[in-house]
């Protein structure tokens, strides 16, 4: 084994940086035996130098990340800070000053993952971020590394623990979204501002980094449709059930049946209770990957937390170390086939549309005859009196396959109709 430490630069030190800290405190000696050399603590960049830490040398802290992340003795730099900047900025320094990167930083990979790449390339250093997508489950490596010689279709996913909880308890206990959320932020699933996971743009942010693994293509933020859970109701939960259903946040990364294009997309879904990711409760994170050769394989655990993303970042750094030691290199990006991204209205899906209606003949007519119109094919209606009105109903659809923007226009179509009082909720049917 070599004797001269490996140093390790380590950004941000919160709940997850904390917990790296402490594993490459207290598992020294097995780091050093799977990696070939000692692993050193080298500098630990803090906001708030005078916050006591436990297990950290206070001669280790400094508020001068920039100056941390340029050392040139330093190996590899782990960033936990989160963000666009300073973030980009500190990792570009690091690949310039010769170390390789491991990034927690989903936002910043899906913003400009390969601008990360190329300077990665040019400086000759590694980027692993196995931590950015779903804490502790493999999926990163799978993708880029066990599947590189499969062909990758669909990748379908729970990628959000606190959406993930919010939906179960709203199944589980008939609770409202408000309810569910509260109940999130009392047990610590949601932040004080859960904007970014309830709007879904935590989400999407990962299906653009699982898009462009799994079809080698470069797939940015911007390219990925959004819907996030705040308009799901009771009412979707228990329409759901009467199908046979569950309603969860997707992520969804599909190839074009003539595997000229690709898609990527985030919103609520109703799925069968027959679908391995139906039964994913609580703030668990499941995803489902269909490829060619390999067929359907599924990835679950633990999506979020200080100690299952640690295992993370702690995998790829025994990967970058042993690199450096070896002065071998880690796979880099992969989008060699630059496939377009097509716009949600190009998709082909199913919609279950709720629609309150005037309790009269000739409603259901005229309601088939609008979708008829759009190219739009029914599956199932279901027509239910409203409790307390004598001259108003119920309108269920369930529509066959179809182009997401002939769905959408169809929905504008019967709000217009004089007979149809409002459409009371729209929502996706996947996973069949």
């Amino acid at each position: 084994m070599r004797t001269r430490p490996l140093k390790v630069a380590l950004l941000g030190c919160g709940v997850v940086g904390s917990e790296v800290a402490r594993i490459m405190t207290t598992h020294a000696d097995d780091l050093a035996q799977r990696i070939g050399a000692p692993v050193e603590l080298a500098g630990v960049a803090v906001r708030r130098p005078d916050r006591v830490r436990e297990g950290i040398d206070p001669a280790l802290v400094t508020t001068d990340a920039a100056a941390l992340a340029a050392r040139e003795d330093i190996d590899v730099v782990v960033e936990v800070i989160g963000g666009i900047e300073p973030a980009r900025a500190l990792i570009t320094s690091a690949f310039e000053h010769g170390a390789s990167v491991v990034t927690a930083n989903k936002a910043l990979l899906a913003e400009d993952g390969s601008t990360l790449h190329e300077t990665a390339e040019k400086h000759g250093g590694d980027l692993f971020y196995e931590a950015a997508v779903a804490a502790a489950i493999p999926l990163v490596r799978p993708l880029r590394e066990s599947l590189a010689g499969d062909k990758v279709n669909r990748v379908l996913g729970i990628v959000n623990g606190t959406t993930n909880f919010i939906l179960d308890r709203m199944d589980s206990s008939g609770a409202g979204y408000s309810e569910a959320l509260d109940e999130a932020t009392a047990l610590g699933y949601a932040e004080a501002d859960p904007t970014a996971d309830v709007e879904g743009f935590d989400a999407a942010a990962k299906a653009a980094i699982l898009a462009g693994i799994a079809f080698h293509t470069r797939v940015r933020l911007d390219d990925v449709y959004r819907e996030g859970l705040t308009e799901v109701t009771a009412s979707d939960i228990a329409s759901a059930k009467r199908m046979g259903c569950t309603v969860k946040l997707l992520a969804i990364c599909e190839r074009a049946a003539d595997g000229r294009s690709v898609t990527a997309r985030v919103h609520p879904a109703m799925i069968p209770l027959s679908h391995p990711l139906a039964s994913v409760r609580e703030a668990y994170n499941a995803v489902f990957v269909e490829s060619e050769a390999a067929g359907q394989l599924m990835f679950y655990g633990p999506g979020a937390g200080g100690s299952p993303t640690a295992s993370a970042v702690l995998g790829d750094l025994v990967a970058a170390c042993r690199n450096k030691l070896n002065g071998a290199k880690g796979p880099g990006e992969s989008a060699y086939t630059q496939l377009p991204v097509s716009p949600m209205g190009e998709v082909v899906t199913r919609y279950h549309i709720s629609l309150d209606v005037a309790d009269k003949p000739g409603v259901l007519a005229q309601v088939a005859t609008v979708f008829a119109e759009h190219g739009v094919s029914i599956d199932t209606v279901r027509q239910k009196g409203k409790e307390g009105a004598h001259d108003g109903a119920w309108l269920v659809v369930v529509t066959h396959r179809a182009p997401d923007a002939a769905l959408s226009a169809t929905v504008e179509a019967l709000r217009k109709l004089d007979t149809v009082r409002g459409v009371a909720s729209i929502m996706r049917v996947e996973g069949e």
